[in-house]
């Protein structure tokens, strides 16, 4: 079953088909204290299909994610659900509460590994900004890329 809304807002929880969220230019997200793995995608256009467990935003996405303090906007997303991976497509813009970004043509997530690819435009470059922490002993001297 397919299912398209127009100028939707939907709510999914990561891991499943029925719900989701994302596009204006980001701003750092709402700041909450739960935790419960819901993302809200907003866009103009979102389809579900069940059987392939896909989720598909077109036109003017925005997702939210509060969990990772983290909004996305993109001209389209993309979710995965049996592959847990995320592919934002279009002008996309990332940005965490801590105000680290990443600006690309293409960012695909991939939820287990919480691993990002992000590929430029033709003739552009990736940009990110990162906040850089203090080294530790454990070496780590660069805080998470986003998201």
């Amino acid at each position: 079953m397919v299912l398209t809304l127009g100028r939707a807002v939907a709510q999914v929880s990561q891991g499943s088909t029925e719900g989701a969220s994302l596009q204006t230019p980001p701003t750092s997200p709402p700041a909450s204290n739960a935790s419960n793995g819901l993302v809200t995608i907003e866009a103009d256009r979102q389809q579900a299909d069940n059987r392939t467990g896909i989720v598909t935003a077109l036109g003017n996405v925005r997702i939210v994610y509060p969990d990772r303090k983290m909004v996305a906007t993109s001209r389209q997303a993309q979710y995965f659900s049996k592959e847990g991976r995320l592919v934002l497509s279009g002008d996309v813009d990332v940005i965490d509460a801590d105000g680290q970004r990443i600006r690309a043509e293409r960012l695909t997530y991939r939820l287990d590994s919480e691993r990002v690819q992000a590929d430029p435009a033709q003739g552009t470059q990736v940009i990110s900004t990162l906040k850089l922490k203090p080294q530790q002993s454990s070496g780590a001297a660069v805080a998470p890329l986003v998201p």
